[in-house]
């Protein structure tokens, strides 16, 4: 496991370096990054429902900062630690494998935007998560190019592997359409408040309802273990690109323009009105497509069968998504920790647990180097190592 932990642990439960608090546990945890305190726990202040409070060195005092992200139950046993100068991870004991991790995040690229947007002291949770199921994916590409079909062909070929996020509209539902299925459906209030803090990836307003993809819509495929597909055009491409979610970006273009339309005049299901408005909107598309580094990679789709193979390619899907260790891990459930200590990136999670009378000690290490998302969504890419019983 490499040189033994740098800490002292003391009388209170709390682990310290040169007198400064660096891992701790109990119903009510502080930490130290720079000179800014940070006390979590299960309060029964009602002013502090959402678990923080800050210390303010300029006022001498105690402020309650505004509360962004998925926002945990905190129990009355958990163990904190900072990691590096912008988040601080949460181990809830006793909870559920996918409760039980959780980052509270202090200078973030996220939260640093909230901080500019609100004008006050921002934090935010993210829900950490063992593994990761790969980036989602952003493809986008003019009206006609074939990405449906490429779309369908990854569908067909690896049936567990991805999967579509659920949009949200403010419109009402229609005949048969049903709420989390076909469309998350929401108050106008309740999107706009949404969009305000971040939460949504892209949106746009259309005959006078909103329509948009959280970025919970894609977190909860990602839940499932799958790599969501995002199909959207090139507008929401960049606003996804401009948000804190890591994914690929593809285009897909016609060898030509000319091309395009012939392929558009060939389905026969459009008006010359319609064919004429998607042409003019495939000009504008494969225009913005040219913009430096908003996508990853752009596919000429002059061959389907060649194209889809190029398309794998650039996804790494020759490479086993399988982690063998990290599902034994999800099954087994996270177990109870009874010390912590930590080395650079890695943390080490001791635990005693009685089964039965008989008692079975477990080391758990998680490797934290490779993190990946944050708040508003969740943090992924925790990865475990260990003995489990």
């Amino acid at each position: 496991m490499g040189e033994a932990p740098a800490f002292l642990f003391d009388d209170l439960n709390r682990f310290s370096e040169n007198g400064i608090d660096l891992v701790c546990m109990g119903r009510k945890t502080t930490n130290f990054i720079g000179n800014t305190k940070y006390e979590i726990g299960d309060h029964d202040d009602s002013a502090l429902s959402n678990g923080v409070k800050v210390f303010d060195n300029s006022l001498g005092d105690w402020v309650y900062p505004t509360v962004l992200g998925t926002k945990p139950t905190l129990s009355s046993d958990h163990w904190s630690l900072p990691l590096g100068e912008d988040r601080i991870l949460v181990i809830k004991n006793g909870a559920t494998m996918d409760d039980s991790l959780w980052f509270l995040e202090v200078n973030t690229p996220y939260v640093r935007r909230q901080k500019n947007l609100w004008g006050t002291n921002v934090v935010a949770w993210s829900k950490g998560v063992i593994g990761y199921p790969g980036k989602p994916i952003v493809i986008s590409g003019p009206s006609g190019v074939g990405k449906g079909t490429l779309i369908a062909m990854l569908m067909k070929e690896f049936p567990s592997m991805f999967g579509f996020s659920v949009s949200h509209t403010t419109r009402a539902p229609r005949e048969n359409e049903i709420n989390g299925i076909h469309y998350h459906f929401t108050e106008r209030s309740s999107m706009e408040e949404d969009i305000k803090n971040g939460k949504f990836l892209e949106f746009a307003s259309v005959h006078s309802n909103l329509y948009g993809t959280s970025i919970e819509s894609v977190e909860a495929v990602g839940d499932a273990g799958k790599r969501c597909i995002l199909d959207i055009d090139v507008q929401g491409a960049k606003s996804v690109r401009a948000s804190s979610l890591d994914a690929v970006f593809i285009f897909v273009r016609p060898p030509s323009y000319e091309d395009l339309e012939k392929r558009l005049r060939s389905r026969g299901t459009e008006t010359e009105e319609q064919i004429q408005k998607r042409l003019r909107n495939a000009k504008g598309e494969l225009e913005q497509s040219r913009t430096p580094g908003l996508f990853d990679h752009i596919l000429v789709n002059d061959d389907l069968e060649a194209c889809y193979q190029t398309l794998k390619t650039h996804l790494g899907l020759h490479e086993s998504a399988d982690n063998t260790y990290q599902s034994a891990m999800k099954k087994a459930g996270f177990p109870r920790v009874n010390s912590v200590s930590k080395v650079g990136t890695t943390i080490f999670l001791n635990s005693s647990n009685a089964d039965l009378g008989n008692a079975s000690k477990n080391s758990l290490v998680l490797d934290v180097s490779l993190l990946k998302g944050g708040a508003p969504g969740r943090t992924r890419g925790l990865t475990a190592f260990g003995k489990l019983s």
